[in-house]
């Protein structure tokens, strides 16, 4: 008993101090720098209305944006997923948990064994007096073990699981952040595009009431025929345009209803009514590039798996020193089933066990080198993300400033150039000007409308670019980091 006494002080002491074998985690510098190079220009924007980072997507003031992505974040079947590896997670630090605390097994068994008399075990045994080839047997035993964890491996071990768990926690976050923003993307290009067909269209009207009027005037010998298949040449160019823009919003529609868990053609009725492309929102505040390592989920996945690839060098250093166990054994056992609980039928025994890898260093050297390397990739992944990160947010600054720009420009070109459309068929009409002008008016006008639908399109996207490229979409709070 003086040895397990020792042995209980030297665990109550290692278990005290808390001590673990392998490095302690330690946040690494990340390459950011203090300001973003577009925040300026973000903050001299105006918008008729402002997006917080939680629910941004209320900020577009569309109440069917609103609802589309709400509904995403509940059927889309990446969310499933990824809540799915979440559970497996959880699953894993349980029996992480369990591998730190003892185990208990009872068992029981009776049994009743005929004995064969062919055998030479029968044959001997029917020779001796009195023996009776029945024979019964019950047991009833309580076993319990500990694996003692005094060097930290199985402490490292639940370290490494638990940031595996958080990491796949943010991956819920991630992909609601990658949901909402796809979602959002999507049903912003399939406005624009339904605008940009909607002009076209208006084009090919335009174009069709300009020819039946050339053909007009050359039944009444005022235009030549020359007139007439220029004009229909125009028609047949901007009509062209109509299957391509309608095969992009096809797909726009069937890519929306993949997001919402639905089978492609399922909201085609609801959304076949032409809408406004969203506008962009202010941004309520863009913060500092160190923001960015509590608000991007896929930074906290990163670092989660550097912390448990550093906690798993731990877990192979503890294979150089040798692992203790304690068990028990409490029970009884008889022949006579009226007998099993009495104190003759009692048993009990106790084991010490030790385990150690004393001439497998080499073999742990090389999984100590392999955990390393493990540590030094997810290190530079973890960089490499901050990076990334900070790179989508400029990125998406730039796009969004500049499209503003460009679709400003455009709508004071694009009324200049209808009003000069207008004056340009007055014109030909009263014989000052040729069909060429006027067609030549007409394709300027297109491409300007055109130009003007794709730039308000973009200028949206890149709103939400910069909302999911700042982690806009959750609140940290609601991940607690333990």
């Amino acid at each position: 008993m003086p040895a397990f006494r020792t042995l209980a002080l030297v665990v109550s002491t290692s278990l005290a101090a808390g001590c673990a074998v392998g490095p302690d985690y330690h946040r690494p510098q990340a390459p950011l720098a203090e300001q973003y190079i577009g925040r300026p220009a973000i903050e001299a924007r105006t918008a008729t209305t402002t997006a917080n980072f939680v629910t941004w997507w209320e900020g577009f003031g569309d109440p069917q944006l609103s609802a589309l992505v709400s509904q995403a974040l509940v059927q889309n079947l990446d969310m499933a997923q990824a809540q799915a590896r979440v559970a497996q997670a959880r699953a894993a630090l349980g029996a992480a948990d369990a591998a730190l605390l003892p185990s208990a097994t009872l068992n029981g068994q009776a049994a009743r064994a005929y004995q064969s008399l062919e055998t030479p075990l029968g044959q001997v045994l029917d020779a001796t007096a009195g023996y009776n080839r029945y024979g019964n047997s019950y047991e009833a035993n309580l076993d319990a073990s500990w694996e003692l964890d005094l060097f930290g491996g199985l402490r490292r071990g639940r370290e490494a699981t638990l940031a595996d768990y958080q990491a796949s926690e943010a991956g819920v976050v991630a992909t609601r952040l990658a949901v909402a923003a796809q979602t959002a993307d999507i049903y912003t290009t399939l406005r624009g595009l339904q605008t940009r067909l909607a002009i076209a269209q208006r084009q090919v009207d335009t174009q069709q009431e300009l020819l039946e009027k050339v053909r007009l005037l050359h039944g009444q010998g005022l235009a030549a025929q020359f007139q007439v298949q220029q004009t229909e040449g125009q028609l047949s160019q901007v009509k062209a345009s109509l299957p391509v823009l309608q095969t992009g919003l096809d797909a726009a529609m069937n890519a929306l209803d993949v997001m919402l868990g639905t089978p492609p053609g399922t909201h085609r009725a609801e959304l076949s009514g032409a809408g406004a492309i969203p506008r962009a929102p202010q941004l309520a505040s863009t913060g500092s590039p160190a923001d960015l390592l509590r608000r991007r989920p896929d930074l906290i996945v990163a670092e989660r798996r550097l912390v448990a690839a550093n906690a798993r060098i731990g877990m192979a250093i503890s294979e150089y020193y040798p692992t203790f166990s304690l068990s028990a054994l409490l029970g009884s056992a008889t022949t006579q089933g009226g007998n099993l609980f009495s104190s003759g039928a009692a048993q009990s025994a106790g084991v010490l066990g030790l385990r150690w890898r004393l001439f497998d260093f080499a073999r742990i050297n090389a999984q100590i080198d392999q955990a390393k390397g493990q540590q030094a990739e997810a290190l530079a992944a973890y960089r490499q993300s901050v990076l990334r990160a900070s790179e989508d947010v400029e990125n998406a600054f730039s796009a969004l400033v500049n499209r503003e720009t460009q679709t400003a420009t455009l709508t004071a070109g694009e009324t200049s150039l209808s009003s000069a459309r207008q004056s340009s068929f007055v014109a030909y009409q009263n014989g000052a000007a040729s069909l060429i002008e006027v067609l030549n008016a007409d394709e300027t006008l297109l491409r300007a409308s055109d130009a003007k639908a794709q730039a308000q399109t973009e200028s949206a996207r890149a709103a939400i670019a910069a909302f999911r490229a700042l982690g806009g979409g959750w609140s940290p709070q609601h991940l607690a980091l333990r």
